[in-house]
């Protein structure tokens, strides 16, 4: 398979499908396997839409996996990205597979579900992990932001001006964070006053005297104090994301309907394909399942890459992509 130019779907083994792939053809692998956890997932009793996941020995579940990877990283960009989701109980294996092939390894935590109400004999598993990975030290990053908690939002913004209320946003680094860049160590006069901090600041004087002129700057009123950036409330996009995420909930919680039994919100894709990729690269999902991944794609301007073995998946990842350009088996 040469470079790709449209989005594909097929049906087959991707351990053999992964090989048709040309090396650094892929963004971004979004990777949700079964989890080896000694289950069957069935949409419900009466529908055997599907899998069992079971297997004799972790080594046969090593020899799904690892081969996958293997071909995950050959078409995978320098730059790209390649997430594993796995749940928290079975993250172990998975944790020394993407270990062995990607040189950064970072866990995103994702509390897919509040409280379990149904538990007697244990604790509730409410998190599954996301290995994000990469052979880049600096893969290819959109930043992406998560809600502001309640408390923060309703206590930071306490100043306000004409534009309205804002938080304060550090202008100045802290003495454990003092730089010895010579562009960040000058001085500005407002007022009649000097600011010079000895720790540097944090951006140029042409772009603090830009926030300066456009009154996004709060000045202190005490001697001492130190000026601020204005981050005004309802400007704000909400806080950078970090690697817990608890603000995107599973299907069973969500309104979006279940047509697969491990389907994945759109939500949960959305940030990963989002923060990972621009409009018009390539994203991969070799165990498309529901095809969650595709969908999200389409709406982002993104091409998809969807496999899966189940004939009824593809089925399933072809109805909710009728009217998206693709080719197929």
């Amino acid at each position: 398979m040469s470079e790709v130019k449209t989005s594909i779907i097929k049906c087959g083994d991707s351990r053999e499908l992964l090989q048709e792939l040309k090396n650094d053809s892929v963004q971004c692998v979004y990777f949700d396997p079964p989890f080896n956890s000694n289950r069957d997932y069935f949409l419900t009793p009466d529908n055997k839409l599907g899998f069992k996941d079971k297997f004799n020995s972790d080594d046969d579940y090593i020899q799904l996996i690892e081969p996958m990877l293997k071909e995950i990283k050959r078409v995978l960009k320098e730059k790209g990205s390649f997430f594993f989701h796995i749940s928290a109980d079975q993250m172990f294996i998975p944790l020394l597979l993407c270990k062995k092939y990607f040189n950064k390894v970072q866990p995103i935590f994702w509390k897919r579900s509040r409280s379990k109400n149904n538990t007697k004999n244990k604790v509730g598993a409410c998190t599954d992990v996301i290995f994000w990975c990469s052979t880049a030290a600096k893969p290819k990053f959109n930043m992406v932001y998560q809600p502001l908690d309640s408390y923060y939002f309703e206590n930071s913004y306490k100043n306000s001006d004409s534009r309205g209320f804002y938080a304060l946003g550090h202008l100045v680094y802290t003495k454990t964070q003092s730089t010895k860049n010579p562009d960040r160590l000058y001085s500005i006069e407002h007022n009649g006053r000097t600011y010079a901090p000895d720790s540097g600041w944090r951006l140029s004087k042409e772009d603090l005297a830009s926030l300066i002129e456009d009154d996004r700057v709060h000045f202190p009123s005490k001697l001492k104090g130190k000026p601020y950036k204005k981050l005004y409330k309802h400007e704000s996009p909400g806080k950078p994301c970090t690697d817990n995420w608890d603000d995107i909930h599973s299907i069973a919680q969500g309104s979006q309907p279940r047509l697969y039994p491990t389907q994945k919100p759109q939500a949960l894709l959305e940030r990963i394909i989002k923060m990972s990729t621009d409009e018009g690269d390539v994203v991969l999902d070799p165990v498309a399942g529901g095809g969650t991944t595709g969908v999200v794609c389409s709406e982002l301007n993104r091409k998809f890459i969807l496999f899966d073995k189940n004939e009824e998946a593809i089925e399933i990842c072809k109805n909710r992509l009728k009217g998206v350009s693709y080719v197929s088996d």
